[in-house]
């Protein structure tokens, strides 16, 4: 099968293992799909690709990664010794709690027959997650990871960013990008932030978030910021969007004092979300 064949060389490449006999045939589509996927994916995205159950999924996970073809990281699997990233799944792993709390308000604030982008946040991956079952809706994104959460789910339509990747973030970045992004109208962008602060607003670790979220920006009726309570104190080196154009900021916890006086002076609505125990 071409799938076989295709893991006999990923093998050989990403681990150095001279026997592959002992691998189910689950476990070499299992690895054939990561390498499809650059590298690592979600559990959940694999259990759609495969068309099976997440549980099997884990169970095929757990059983490579003893035998140290992959690594199992919060969620999903990262090959061993590839070339992809698996920070994006070690970010999604840190406070879970807190994303997924933020992620649960969003559908409500979302309204039928609307465009909406996305870009490559963890918070947002757990937010593509929460989209899913809504209906006619457009997404836009330069996010592997949403763009396959959110294909071919109740007749909405995913558009996909091209331009160049980055392993790291799993999504596309720079003029390519820009361009294509500047081709749509959006009625809401959910931007991500790597840090939030009272002088400056949204701040980026990536000097090529920092642009794409400007130019979406530039794009969108709306701007949502999905932020845990850790990016308050969080600093990151370059400056996102205005904060005057953000329009909501989504977090789980109430920020100190002068964040939220900051808040007050740019007009951005303050929205907590606790989640349920």
């Amino acid at each position: 099968m071409t799938v076989y064949v295709d893991f006999c060389v990923n093998l050989r490449v990403y681990s150095g293992m001279k026997d592959h006999s002992a691998h189910s045939h689950r476990e070499l589509e299992l690895l054939a799909a990561l390498r499809r996927l650059g590298g690592s994916a979600r559990s959940a995205d694999l259990a759609r690709l495969l068309d099976v159950s997440e549980e099997t999924v884990r169970r095929a996970i757990k059983s490579l990664a003893k035998a140290g073809v992959l690594q199992r990281v919060h969620g999903g699997a990262h090959l061993a010794g590839s070339q992809g990233d698996s920070s994006f799944f070690q970010r999604i792993s840190e406070f879970s709690k807190q994303k997924k709390a933020i992620a649960a308000a969003v559908p409500d604030m979302i309204e039928r027959g609307l465009t909406v982008f996305l870009d490559v946040g963890s918070t947002t991956a757990f937010i593509a997650e929460e989209l899913r079952l809504r209906t006619d809706l457009t997404f836009v994104t330069n996010s592997i990871s949403v763009a396959q959460t959110l294909v071919s789910h109740e007749g909405n339509r995913v558009h996909i960013l091209g331009g160049e990747m980055q392993n790291n973030e799993r999504g596309a970045f720079g003029h390519m990008t820009e361009n294509q992004a500047r081709r749509f109208s959006y009625d809401l962008a959910i931007l991500s932030a790597d840090g939030f602060s009272a002088q400056s607003g949204p701040l980026y670790l990536n000097a090529a978030e920092a642009s794409l979220s400007e130019v979406v920006a530039d794009c969108a009726g709306q701007i949502f910021l999905p932020v845990d309570h850790h990016k308050f104190s969080a600093r990151a080196p370059h400056r996102g969007i205005d904060p005057h154009r953000v329009d909501a900021l989504l977090a789980d916890q109430m920020p100190s004092d002068d964040l939220v006086s900051a808040l007050k002076n740019w007009d951005v609505t303050l929205k907590i979300c606790e989640g349920k125990d």
